[in-house]
């Protein structure tokens, strides 16, 4: 495989393997455990995970269609995009004004 598809997955790869982003990962999974578990007809702990993966989820929220598996689908993949750019930005920010020689 070669081309821009290769660039795309080596650029996720390196954003999603800072830090920051697996600490927001790893938050947003503990957050996704604890409401699955605390969740009970009319509890309302299944709206934090939303949030933790706010704006990612709630676009794909409205673009997917209803249902329980679309919405869990629409936070995990919200956390997904979230750390992809939370890590894009660490690394941006750790570069400083030096040009990323790897790229």
């Amino acid at each position: 495989m070669t081309g821009p598809a290769l660039s795309v997955l080596r650029g996720a790869r390196r954003a999603l393997g800072t830090v920051a982003a697996r600490v927001y990962l790893t938050g947003c999974v503990l957050l996704l455990g604890w409401a699955l578990v605390a969740a009970s007809d009319g509890s309302m702990a299944i709206v934090l995970p939303l949030f933790a993966t706010l704006p990612a989820s709630l676009v794909l929220l409205l673009l997917l269609p209803e249902g329980d598996a679309a919405f869990l689908l629409s936070m995990v993949l919200g956390a997904l995009v979230n750390a992809m750019i939370i890590g894009w930005c660490a690394r941006a920010l750790r570069r400083g004004s030096t040009p990323d020689t790897a790229s």
